[in-house]
């Protein structure tokens, strides 16, 4: 029996390791495989300091921290559905070069709220709090 294909799926902030939504990665026997940065095309928000929210922009962009996790296919909308509202799945640019699926937010969902680029990623401003 062949085992199922699985996505790889750049997640940068509370699906993250040790973070309120991991339980949803596991859930689906998704598989941690490396911490990995964005290329330097990124800003990231707070949404209400719940979770960050991370959109590839044309100016003033930077590396963001993120994880890379091995998702089964059969699993990859039951993970999404679980996603708050106004985050999306998009191609994500790797400092590596590779193009990985990834998790961003709405350009709506970022107005007004908190930018918080310059900490390069959730865990480092989380830790600021």
């Amino acid at each position: 029996m062949e085992s199922e294909q699985r996505i790889d799926l750049a997640v940068n902030g509370t699906l993250m390791r040790g973070l309120e939504l991991n339980p949803n990665l596991q859930a689906v026997g998704a598989e941690f495989i490396r911490e990995a940065t964005t290329a330097p095309v990124y800003r990231l928000w707070s949404i209400q300091d719940r979770h960050p929210a991370m959109m590839r922009v044309e100016f003033g962009g930077r590396s963001i921290a993120l994880e890379i996790w091995a998702v089964p296919a059969s699993g990859l909308a039951e993970i999404l559905l679980k996603e708050p509202p106004g985050l999306c799945i998009g191609k994500v640019l790797l400092n590596d070069g590779n193009i990985v699926l990834g998790v961003l937010g709405e350009p709506l969902l970022c107005q007004e709220q908190k930018e918080i680029t310059e900490w390069g990623g959730w865990r480092s401003y989380i830790a600021s709090l």
